[in-house]
C-alpha cells in the first residue's frame, strides 16, 4: 500500500490542473503571469489549509528550475535555514533555492529577521505560507519585501473535480480489476462537507475506498452512507443544482421577509450544514436591499460587513456573523420600494420609447455645447433655498411617470414628509 498522502500523489503539476483560485491563477491574473514569466519574487501565501498553497509553490519550483526546500515553522529553526543556504552555488542548487516556509506565523521576530539577509541578496526566493492574517503575524520587514496573495476556500464544485480525479487513481491503486460504482451524491456530500479544504475531502474519500468491499459480482459501491461516515457529517437533502437547493433558499428569504427570525435561523443552519457559504452570502446581500431596503438603509452596510467577516473566517466560525446578519434582517422593518422602483424603470426602458434626455440636463462642459442648446436652462439646485428647485428631469415622453413610491415605514415616511414640505415651499415661491 502506498503510504504517501493521497493529496501528494495526485498533486497537480500544472497551473491549469489546480482547482479553485481562479482569481490568482486564471488567464491574465497577476500570480499566473508572474509564474509564467519565470521571474518569481518573494511571496506570502495567505489562506486556509488545503486550498493549494503548497501545490502552487511546487509548480513554481518546477517551472523556474529552482531547488525546492520545504520547512514548517512549527519545527524548523534558523539552523535549518543556514543549512539550506549552504547548498547554494553548488550542484545541489544550480538555479538557486526556493524556500517554502509553511506556517511562518510560528517563527518569532528574530527568526523571521534571519530571513532578510538572504531575501535581500536574492540567494533564496521565499514563499511563506500562513493560515493567519499576515499583516498581524508576519514581520513588517518580511512583508515589505514580499507580495501577498490570498488563497480562498475552494468551491464544492471545484473540490468535486479533485475528488473524481482521486477516485480514478484510488480505483487503480486499491481495487484494480474490480468495477467501481460511485454514487454521485457521495462525491457531492464529501465536497460540501470539506468546507473548501481539498485535502480534507481527499482524506475522507481515501477512507471510503479503504472501507469498501466488493460484492459477489466483483463490484465496489461507494455509497452516500459510506461518505457520511467518512465525513462524520450527515447528508442533508440538498442538491446545489436541484429543487432542494432552491427550496431552502426560497424558504430562507421568505422567512426573513416575513420577519420570523426563528425560521430564518433554521434555514440558515441548513445552508451552513450543507457548507454552501457562497449562496448564503449572496442571498443575504440581496435581502438587505430587496426586503429591508430604505426602511433601514444601514442594514445593507452592516450585512456587507458581516458577509466580509464570514468569508474571511470561513466555516465553522462564519456561522456567527451570518447569524447576526440574518437575525438583524428578520427583525428589521421592511420595504420593497427600491426593487419596485428599479423594476418599473427597467420595464419602461424595455417596452417604451422613453424619449431623449432634456436639453438642459445634457453635458455642457465642452466648447460648442451652447450652440446645441445643451445646459442653457439648467437650474442649479444648490443656488436655491433648501437646495431644491422645481424643474423637469425625466424625458418628455415620460415626464409625469412615477417609479418610486414611499414605503410605509418610519424612515421613508420621514423622507416623504420632508420633501412634501420642501416642494410645497418651492411651489409657493
Amino acid at each position: 500500500m502506498n503510504t504517501t498522502p493521497l493529496a501528494d500523489r495526485i498533486r497537480p503539476q500544472t497551473l491549469d490542473d489546480v482547482v479553485g483560485q481562479k482569481h490568482l491563477l486564471g488567464e491574465g491574473k497577476l500570480l499566473r503571469n508572474i509564474i509564467e514569466n519565470n521571474e518569481v519574487p518573494n511571496m506570502v501565501f495567505y489562506g486556509p489549509s488545503g486550498v493549494g498553497k503548497t501545490t502552487v509553490a511546487n509548480i513554481i519550483a518546477a517551472k523556474t528550475g529552482k531547488t525546492l526546500h520545504r520547512l514548517n515553522a512549527t519545527t524548523a529553526s534558523v539552523a535549518d535555514i543556514k543549512h539550506i543556504v549552504g547548498t547554494l552555488d553548488s550542484f545541489l542548487a544550480p538555479e538557486g533555492v526556493l524556500l517554502y516556509l509553511d506556517e511562518i506565523q510560528h517563527f518569532n521576530k528574530k527568526q523571521q529577521q534571519s530571513l532578510l539577509e538572504f531575501m535581500e541578496n536574492g540567494k533564496i526566493t521565499l514563499i511563506a505560507s500562513t493560515t493567519e492574517n499576515p499583516y498581524f503575524y508576519v514581520y513588517n520587514a518580511v512583508l515589505s519585501r514580499s507580495i501577498v496573495f490570498e488563497f480562498k476556500p475552494v468551491s464544492p464544485e471545484d473540490v468535486e473535480i479533485s475528488l473524481r480525479r482521486a477516485a480514478d487513481k484510488l480505483s487503480a491503486e486499491l481495487w484494480s480489476g474490480f468495477e467501481t460504482v460511485i454514487d454521485n451524491d457521495a462525491i457531492t456530500h464529501l465536497a460540501h462537507s470539506a468546507n473548501g479544504d481539498v485535502r480534507k475531502a481527499l482524506n475522507a474519500l481515501e477512507a471510503v475506498f479503504m472501507a469498501v468491499h466488493p460484492d459477489k459480482d466483483g463490484k465496489l459501491y461507494l455509497t452516500l452512507d459510506l461518505a457520511e461516515q467518512a465525513a462524520q457529517k450527515k447528508a442533508l437533502r440538498y442538491d446545489k443544482d436541484g429543487d432542494s437547493h432552491y427550496d431552502i433558499l426560497s424558504a430562507f428569504q421568505k422567512s426573513v421577509r416575513g420577519s420570523d427570525p426563528d425560521a430564518a435561523v433554521h434555514y440558515l443552519a441548513r445552508l451552513i450544514a450543507a457548507g454552501d457559504l457562497p449562496s448564503i452570502c449572496r442571498r443575504i446581500l440581496v435581502m438587505a436591499s430587496e426586503d429591508i431596503g430604505l426602511a433601514y438603509p444601514m442594514a445593507a452596510t452592516i450585512v456587507n460587513s458581516c458577509v466580509n467577516s464570514a468569508l474571511q473566517l470561513g466555516l465553522p466560525e462564519a456561522r456567527i456573523p451570518l447569524a447576526e446578519a440574518v437575525i438583524l434582517l428578520a427583525t428589521a422593518p421592511k420595504s420593497n420600494s427600491a426593487i419596485n422602483a428599479i423594476d418599473a424603470a427597467l420595464s419602461d426602458i424595455k417596452s417604451k420609447d422613453t424619449g431623449d434626455i432634456p436639453a438642459h440636463l445634457k453635458d455642457s462642459h465642452y466648447g460648442g455645447s451652447k450652440n446645441l442648446g445643451h445646459g442653457i436652462d439648467y437650474k442649479y439646485p444648490h443656488s436655491y433655498p433648501n437646495h431644491y428647485v422645481t424643474q423637469q428631469y425625466l424625458p418628455d415622453n415620460i415626464k409625469d411617470r412615477k417609479y418610486y413610491e414611499y414605503g410605509d415605514n418610519k424612515t421613508e415616511n420621514a423622507a416623504k414628509a420632508y420633501w412634501e414640505k420642501i416642494k410645497k415651499k418651492a411651489d409657493e415661491r
